[in-house]
């Protein structure tokens, strides 16, 4: 049943929607907008810690390069409000089940709801390296995207933080941005032999010695410390140690990760094999830039709501 601006429905004692939506960033606000202009009742249910919640600045979205991701956030919400077919919530979705032709969400402080269809756009979180110090640069001058910051440290001296593969990758990229690159391995495992060479080709020196800390003015980032109390001087640090999915509601409705770690979707559809599941943003696992979870949002909400014209006969 559809909720139109004139009043509210209700399944047994539960509020019911046509969709919900666990996660209120960039995906989830997005296909909120689009499914409320559909005049499709929707309900997101959001926790207010998004991935991006230590950084000043976002980049690479058209027409908001350099806002606050936080005022992103709240000028979106702000816009919601014009439709009463949308419900913003802060709250924790913690369990979801399918219940017939319904899903159920409980939600940890305004109980539970029932929607048509569900939209997981919970996004994931980054393991942040537990090195003391890092808490005043995070997301000022160490970061884990270097499409979001590396414009704003271009030919300083950056760290990589990593080891294995992953970080060896990681650190040629990083010559892109800057010619002062230095792999700090932090006593995890080194590369292959050749990557090795690779990096030494491309003037990448390894500290391979465990940091005691990092240590600088503010949010800036200065230097590392090594615990042999060896010194390296750096303006920025780029780390990859791994991510992991925020929510774990996708175990309870069956939908399959991928060999990445990412929620699998169908694209441009972003249906799961859940029928009636759908997936965007970060949870995906695939290009982690807000313009594409808010892309992707808008992708889901549109087949969504053509999935439910179809159950309404009107498809």
């Amino acid at each position: 049943m559809t909720l139109h601006a004139s009043g509210n429905f209700h399944y047994g004692s539960m509020q019911a929607y046509d969709v919900i939506i666990v996660g209120g960033g960039a995906a989830g606000l997005s296909a909120a907008l689009l499914l409320g202009r559909a005049r499709r009742s929707v309900l997101v249910c959001d926790a207010g810690k998004p991935r991006n919640w230590a950084s000043n600045a976002l980049h690479g979205f058209i027409s908001r390069e350099g806002m606050n991701p936080a005022e992103l956030l709240v000028k979106t919400r702000q816009e919601l409000q014009r439709y009463p077919t949308v419900r913003l919530i802060r709250d924790t979705a913690i369990d979801a089940s399918r219940e017939g032709d319904r899903f159920v969400v409980t939600m940890a402080d305004n109980g539970r709801a029932t929607g048509r269809k569900l939209l997981l756009a919970t996004g994931i979180a980054d393991e942040v390296p537990a090195l003391e110090g890092i808490d005043a640069f995070y997301g000022k001058s160490v970061h884990h995207c270097p499409y979001c910051d590396g414009w704003e440290h271009r030919d300083e001296p950056i760290a990589v933080y990593g080891g294995r593969e992953k970080g060896a990758k990681f650190a040629l990229m990083m010559k892109q941005w800057s010619a002062d690159i230095v792999l700090c391995t932090d006593g995890m495992p080194l590369p292959s032999a050749p990557t090795r060479a690779q990096l030494e080709a491309n003037g990448i020196p390894v500290w391979r010695t465990k940091i005691q800390r990092l240590e600088g003015t503010g949010h800036q980032l200065e230097r590392i410390v090594f615990v042999d109390g060896q010194v390296l001087p750096r303006r920025a640090m780029f780390f990859t140690i791994g991510q992991h999915q925020r929510s774990s509601l996708f175990q309870r409705l069956g939908v399959t990760v991928g060999s990445k770690g990412g929620l699998k979707a169908r694209w441009p559809s972003c249906c799961t094999e859940a029928d009636g599941v759908y997936v965007a943003g970060d949870a995906s696992r695939d290009v982690q830039l807000l313009i594409v979870a808010a892309a992707e949002g808008a992708c889901a909400a549109l087949a969504i709501n053509k999935a439910l014209l179809a159950e309404d006969g009107l498809g």
